[in-house]
């Protein structure tokens, strides 16, 4: 569980260390109501998850549990991998990555330009999260989650506490969810200001699952945005502070991703990757509808993509 509190240890941690993302109004006449973006895309490593890594690797480094010579170790489809290894070369120390193999090549040219030890192997993030506890363990290298940990959740969520900051009155926060690092840190960093809506593929529901099951339980995970939002299950902090702060959830299809992708990009010229889309695509196709004058802002988490599939 994490508060605000949390979030505000977090952001004073790394303060200096990362980007002031800009919230972009978006055109009139676009959307149901008053929208804003917040572009989060254009983080360190082009994801959110750079700030989430560096509190952890931190917050590791002040408790004296970080050994220079094993450095930091971490399971990843991509965006925590690449974040991570940029937290760690930022910080000097070492970074060891496990990929699954379907990890897109992109990530992984990156991980390796960062200079990063990537291991590849396994269908999918669980093979690699199991690897990679195994070598926490073998080597004394600090485990450094996806999304499941304290730190990397309220590292995630000075994405919202920044936001507050940027604009006033805001009223509803669209975001997506794989683990829910994110939408955990953001809902922590909103709660009383602000309602949180988790936005998730169809084809990988793992909250929405959580929430009708009352507990976090496995799903199959599969579709287009499966790279970012492909854990089986969610994290039990995302889930309990989903709980805590009536987090909303709704679901959209690979079509209305894809959709929404399009649009970002013929509309405003941002690339981003499918999973970052995903928050848009709940306005986009009407899986969520504001209420009139309700001031939404959707997060655009993630820019990790191939710019010829635009």
């Amino acid at each position: 569980m994490i508060t605000r509190t949390d979030v505000d240890q977090a952001a004073t941690r790394i303060s200096g260390l990362t980007r002031l993302t800009p919230v972009l109004e978006a055109d009139a006449g676009t959307s149901p109501g008053p929208l804003w973006f917040k572009c989060e895309f254009m983080q360190h490593t082009g994801t959110f998850k750079a700030r989430g890594a560096l509190n952890r690797i931190l917050a590791c480094k002040e408790r004296g549990e970080l050994h220079a010579g094993a450095g930091v170790v971490v399971a990843s489809g991509g965006n925590a991998g690449l974040a991570n290894a940029y937290a760690a070369a930022r910080l000097g120390v070492p970074a060891t990555v496990f990929v699954p193999e379907s990890a897109p090549a992109v990530k992984v040219r990156k991980l390796k330009a960062i200079g990063a030890g990537v291991v590849q192997g396994g269908a999918e993030y669980a093979v690699a999260y199991e690897a990679a506890i195994a070598y926490a363990a073998q080597t004394g290298a600090v485990y450094c989650h996806a999304y499941d940990q304290p730190e990397i959740a309220a590292g995630a969520g000075t994405v919202g506490s920044e936001l507050l900051d940027q604009l006033d009155g805001v009223d509803t926060v669209l975001v997506a969810v794989g683990g829910g690092g994110l939408m955990a840190g953001v809902a922590a960093a909103v709660e009383g200001h602000a309602k949180v809506v988790a936005v998730e593929p169809q084809a990988a529901p793992t909250l929405n699952s959580a929430l009708a099951a009352g507990r976090p339980v496995d799903v199959a995970v599969s579709g287009i945005a499966a790279d970012s939002l492909g854990a089986r299950r969610v994290g039990e902090i995302g889930f309990a502070v989903a709980v805590r702060t009536g987090v909303e959830s709704v679901l959209v299809s690979d079509d209305d991703i894809v959709s929404a992708r399009a649009r970002l990009w013929n509309e405003y010229r941002m690339a981003v990757e499918h999973g970052a889309a995903a928050a848009f695509a709940a306005l986009h196709s009407g899986a969520y509808v504001p209420e009139p004058g309700e001031r939404v802002v959707v997060i655009l988490c993630g820019a990790n993509t191939d710019p010829a599939t635009l």
